[in-house]
């Protein structure tokens, strides 16, 4: 028996379903209403059937529903993760589908491109003000001698200006620039002048007022659209969004934007596998239609077009910065909790813990690759 604290005590009965989930997790580490954080405490009984049906989508809204708590959710992710049960927890019935609309739909069409915009990034600015640092970088910090959020978003934003050797007067592309954070560092510290481009109207209106005075273009479009030549160009966090039918589309408009000489940074979250899936509840709630990119995906697109420079993984930073935004969440949210509901602030609580442990687990990477059209000599790509 377990409790729930707005219903009371809640019998959890010896079902079939219970027994498959404890046969599931055994050798985890992970114990059914056990005492320590990573431990999962059940509050309503249809728990197990739903998660067996459901698979992670079932396991996600059952949370956001609050039929399960756990104080430490990313060690129990982690867990879950090493242990094997990443695939295993989502049900067939789920990858199919996904695999079928993949397969006949273009799920990051231009006709759809502004929908991951339109159900997380306009959100509200409010909220992710709280959540991030202040410059609003919304993607994986670089902790190399960092110690605090702020100085590791900043250290990741130089990384990236100093793999680009970004020179004074340069014109420089930002393909996905959020809140205007590389922007507006390249600008202020590099004397470059930058275009910028996301799908969010909150981003975008964010970005103008936070690069104001400085030579900064932020526009509201889709890649596809872009005109142009550029000396340098960078996309931080957004590839992600582009999908696998769209790789060569996305990689042919850097090439024919990109000046000869010039240098291209791709900074994404990466998969350890091709396979073309998705997370059913992150799918749902957090990035609908977003697919990982592997590197195959990335070789096989590029190859032709690009020259690779440079490849570096610091993906076990992303767990690090998630940690620290999920401070920061659980510290301000009083500030905002007014403006929004309990669901909201489990559905994020439950976003960056699971992602943390996903990372902690390595089984997702993040990725800067640097590429030229051509360069004569050696690359040397700072650290």
């Amino acid at each position: 028996m377990t409790s729930d604290p707005r219903i009371g005590p809640v019998a959890l009965p010896d079902t079939r379903a219970r027994r498959v989930v404890e046969q599931l997790i055994d050798g985890s580490g992970i114990e059914l209403n056990g005492d320590r954080p990573w431990d999962i405490r059940v509050t309503h009984p249809d728990f197990f059937s739903r998660v067996l049906h459901q698979g992670t989508l079932g396991l996600g809204e059952s949370y956001m529903d609050g039929w399960w708590e756990c104080d430490s959710i990313d060690e129990f992710a982690h867990r879950l993760l090493r242990h094997g049960l990443g695939e295993r927890a989502r049900t067939p019935s789920k990858r199919l589908l996904y695999r079928l609309q993949t397969g006949f739909f273009n799920l990051q069409s231009k006709a759809r491109a502004y929908m991951v915009g339109e159900a997380h990034y306009d959100l509200g600015n409010d909220l992710f003000e709280r959540m991030l640092d202040p410059t609003m970088c919304y993607s994986c910090g670089y902790w190399h001698t960092a110690d605090t959020l702020h100085e590791a978003q900043v250290a990741k934003l130089d990384l990236a200006a100093r793999k680009l050797d970004l020179q004074p007067g340069m014109r420089v592309l930002d393909i996905g620039c959020g809140w205007g954070s590389f922007a507006e560092h390249a600008a202020r510290n590099y004397g470059v002048e930058v275009t910028g481009i996301t799908i969010s109207r909150e981003q975008a209106a964010f970005g103008e007022e936070k690069c104001q005075g400085l030579p900064v273009d932020i526009r509201l479009m889709d890649y596809r659209d872009l005109q142009g030549s550029y000396d340098r160009i960078v996309s931080i966090g957004m590839f992600e969004h582009v999908g696998h039918r769209n790789y060569r589309t996305y990689f042919d408009t850097v090439e024919r934007l990109l000046d000869p000489d010039g240098l291209f940074l791709l900074h994404t979250i990466g998969s350890n596998t091709s396979e073309i899936s998705a997370d059913p509840w992150i799918n749902k709630y957090i990035f609908p239609n977003g697919i990982l990119p592997s590197i195959e995906h990335i070789a096989k697109t590029t190859e032709g077009r690009l020259l690779m420079e440079d490849w570096q993984n610091f993906g076990p930073d992303y767990d690090r910065t998630l940690m620290a935004w999920l401070e920061n969440f659980d510290t301000y949210w009083p500030e905002i909790a007014d403006r929004y509901n309990e669901r909201t602030r489990r559905m994020f609580r439950y976003y960056l813990s699971v992602c943390a442990g996903a990372f902690r687990a390595r089984n997702l990477q993040l990725w800067q690759v640097v590429y030229s059209k051509w360069r004569p000599g050696r690359y040397d790509a700072p650290r």
